[in-house]
């Protein structure tokens, strides 16, 4: 009898452990990210932290084309969090799932955000009512769904009368562009924010808008995450990790950097989290997330 009960103890143990039980290696988890590089940056720092802290079996990282449908599949249970949700820039859209998700209660991002339209300091517009007299043909935008995009489109192009055509284009070919013209020393106009590695490699300035065309866009905002109802219930270790991330400006952007420097995401992370002052900064996280664990 007792030998039976022993190998049914076994048999249920090999099952805790190919349930993931305990935290012992099997979860798995899905994040949606867009291709702004604060966004690459935090979501894979939770992958490693998750999976080499933590043993998941994997975090998946499933790219967007736009930011509505992110939020989309958070609600549907698709994604299990989006870590990048600019407030309130994004209010509309948080709105639009209330019910379906969960708002972290703190910003990830303890810094200042800057969001708007910019030209390199070689330039000499300071304006947005000068963008006409320029010398730039466009203004090189980002993804389409950006609420930004649409400011620009609906509100700001038509007060102050511009005659420069707004470009759709991804993050990464955008700011391609302004490395190419930057280089060139030509007139650029560009969507520019904070926290982002651009400001670090790039000497720009934001430029006034004396219309208050983009209204409170321009604003400082506050980073959240959003994650999937239940998540705390089915995952209490992820839903801790995130909601516990916390990171200055310097350490986005160097961040930023060290996964552009490293060609991959994943090991730019692991480059950055060797450096002792970065791997003390997420320990704290870790720590929160063990403590969901026991």
């Amino acid at each position: 009898m007792a030998r039976r009960s022993l190998g049914l103890a076994l048999a249920l143990l090999v099952v805790a452990l190919a349930s993931g039980c305990g935290g012992l290696g099997r979860q798995r988890l899905t994040l949606g990210y867009l291709g702004w590089d604060e966004n690459v940056a935090n979501s894979n720092l939770n992958k490693v932290l998750l999976e080499d802290e933590f043993g998941y079996e994997t975090v998946d990282l499933k790219l967007a084309d736009d930011v509505r449908p992110v939020f989309e599949g958070v609600a549907s249970g698709e994604l299990d969090a989006f870590t990048d949700v600019w407030m309130p820039n994004h209010k509309a859209l948080v709105n639009a799932v209330e019910g379906e998700t969960e708002l972290s209660e703190e910003s990830w991002y303890t810094g200042q955000t800057e969001y708007g339209i910019a030209v390199p300091n070689y330039m000499q517009t300071r304006s947005i009512a000068d963008l006409n007299s320029s010398s730039a043909s466009m203004i090189v935008g980002i993804e389409s769904g950006a609420v930004l995009m649409h400011r620009i489109g609906e509100n700001l192009i038509p007060e102050y009368g511009i005659d420069l055509g707004l470009v759709e284009a991804s993050t990464p070919a955008m700011l391609a562009e302004l490395r190419r013209a930057y280089i060139a020393k030509e007139p650029i106009v560009f969507l520019a924010w904070s926290p982002h590695w651009m400001n670090a490699e790039y000497d720009f300035r934001y430029l006034e808008d004396p219309k208050d065309a983009i209204g409170p866009l321009d604003e400082s905002a506050e980073l959240h995450s959003v994650m999937r109802s239940g998540l705390q219930e089915d995952d209490p270790v992820a839903y801790a990790l995130i909601n516990a991330m916390k990171l200055d400006e310097a350490k986005v952007n160097t961040l930023e950097l060290s996964i552009n420097r490293a060609g991959d995401p994943q090991q730019g992370v692991r480059d950055w989290l060797e450096k002792e002052e970065n791997r003390e900064a997420v320990q704290s996280w870790i720590e929160a997330a063990k403590k969901a664990e026991q």
